[in-house]
């Protein structure tokens, strides 16, 4: 690798970011280094790497390559987790992440809205905290974004808006009330557990059939496990707020039957709690337990028979006062040439990647 004195030097200030060099060390050379760190200095560190990405694709001229290799394709494992794998073009790809990025960024913002009403609400403060993320760390946004992607895609013109896709399971009954041998399966998918399948049948469309030797002969009605009007009175009860221990969740809310419908127990507002996709697993395949309790009203307790504690108030904000004279104390300074991040704005595409190849000959 050659050389490269004044990146370096820009790195150990502070003025970039491991990523920038690390871009920039497949580009630059001892006399279109300095040309190219200012251009690094204008750019965040996503658009520098497209547009060193972009340069040495039109240098290396194999657009047609490129595409006669796109493929997409899947495959689940024997586990039942599904694999993806995808190889696209420079221009499609670009169009795909901006899709995916933009979807993570809205669940970002998202998630901050819905922590800054939680600040803002007494109840909710005194329930939000650290202590569910340190049980269960959250979902990775960009797995969300791609979920909201796919619910969005599927979603018809022809039915009502907002209606959620469906994924349709086939269970036997004698699976879902017990852990007994039968069917669970997913349409078209691979098998799931028992559980897994109570799970999403907590709040679902459920639909009785009797089958002979594996063929229907009485097929029932289509009904919500939990209606309409319950639901909205759950979420009311709840604040539309996921119940788990410092869970501040708001989106992809599920209800859950604490004494399964499966097993006898009632769709009622007092047996139902409403949990987030993520801790509604955590309870049903994770092994939790939702118990009655005198002050907080209910309580969750994991597989080892240890209680969720209540997650601890939010700690005072800091002071930038103190920040700063603590940097100073450790040799510290932060300005305007520290982590040199670029402006966030749009990318002119076309004169980054000319200005690229203006700095490399």
């Amino acid at each position: 690798m050659q050389e490269l004195p004044a990146t370096r030097a820009a790195f150990a200030r502070g003025e970039l970011t491991f990523t920038k060099v690390r871009a920039l060390t497949r580009v630059a050379t001892g006399s279109s280094e300095e040309s190219l760190l200012d251009l690094a200095g204008a750019l965040t560190a996503s658009q520098l790497e497209r547009a060193l990405r972009a340069f040495r694709r039109v240098a290396a001229e194999d657009a047609r390559e490129a595409h006669e290799l796109e493929y997409v394709d899947y495959y689940l494992d024997d586990d039942g987790t599904l694999f993806l794998r995808a190889r696209l073009a420079a221009e499609d790809g670009t169009l795909l992440i901006k899709a995916l990025e933009t979807a993570r960024e809205r669940v970002v913002e998202r998630r901050r809205e819905e922590r800054a009403a939680a600040a803002n609400d007494p109840q909710a403060q005194a329930q939000a905290g650290v202590g569910g993320a340190s049980i269960d760390p959250p979902r990775p946004a960009r797995v969300e974004a791609l979920l909201d992607l796919a619910a969005a895609a599927l979603v018809a013109e022809h039915e009502p808006r907002g209606e959620r896709a469906r994924v349709v399971v086939h269970v036997d009954a004698a699976a879902l009330c017990a852990d007994s041998r039968g069917r669970s399966e997913l349409e078209d998918g691979p098998l799931i557990s028992p559980e897994t399948a109570r799970r999403l049948g907590c709040d679902a469309d459920v639909m009785a059939q009797i089958e002979r030797d594996g063929l229907p002969v009485s097929v029932g009605r289509s009904r919500r496990t939990v209606p309409p009007a319950l639901r909205r009175l759950l979420e009311a009860r709840e604040g539309k707020t996921c119940c788990f221990p410092g869970c501040e969740r708001r989106r992809h809310l599920q209800a859950h039957h604490r004494q399964h419908w499966a097993h006898g127990g009632e769709t009622s507002l007092e047996n139902l709690v409403l949990l987030c996709y993520q801790h509604h697993r955590v309870v049903h395949e994770g092994g939790y337990t939702v118990e009655g309790d005198a002050e907080a009203g209910i309580r969750f307790r994991n597989r080892y028979g240890i209680v969720s504690p209540l997650p601890p108030p939010r700690p005072p904000p800091g002071r930038a006062d103190d920040l700063l004279t603590d940097n100073h104390a450790h040799g510290l300074r932060i300005d305007p040439n520290t982590n040199r991040n670029g402006s966030y704005g749009d990318l002119d595409f076309q004169r980054a990647v000319t200005a690229i190849s203006s700095a490399a000959g």
